[in-house]
């Protein structure tokens, strides 16, 4: 991956389909925040309150149980902030009105300064990095891989 920086990496993979949120206009009470990652890298560390909806195994169906209100503020990340655009897009076809793309997802949250939680809800320094080659752009915590 010749990309140096997550701006890069989010200017190659992303077409911008779903507005960017940045990590310091996040207010997570105003916000419903969806995690769009698998489930080990959930389990590993999400974003206090974050809702887990995957993305492989995406059930689109089960949105509208979750969240009924179409205009409610939604929050989507995923590590970087590839495949939660994708989630994001899914969102806006389902109706969904009010959804935004954590811009730099989970790994520019926490190399910011921001809290993560394990699957036990208990703060933790652990990283899901996905893979070896996105983890070069987490650069605070503890990178892990399973």
């Amino acid at each position: 991956m010749a990309q140096n920086s997550i701006p890069n990496v989010l200017k190659k993979y992303n077409k911008e389909t779903v507005p960017y949120i940045k990590i310091n206009e996040l207010n997570n009470s105003s916000y419903i925040l969806l995690d769009s990652r698998e489930p080990r890298e959930y389990e590993v560390s999400h974003i206090p309150n974050a809702i887990f909806v995957g993305y492989d195994h995406f059930k689109p169906e089960k949105m509208s149980k979750l969240i009924k209100n179409r205009n409610t503020p939604i929050v989507v990340y995923c590590s970087i902030g590839v495949r939660s655009e994708q989630i994001g897009e899914k969102l806006q076809k389902l109706g969904y009105t009010n959804v935004h793309n954590l811009y730099g997802g989970i790994f520019e949250y926490k190399n910011n300064g921001g809290t993560v939680v394990n699957q036990n809800n208990k703060k933790t320094d652990s990283v899901h990095a996905y893979n070896k080659q996105w983890s070069v752009y987490l650069i605070k915590g503890i990178k892990i891989y399973e």
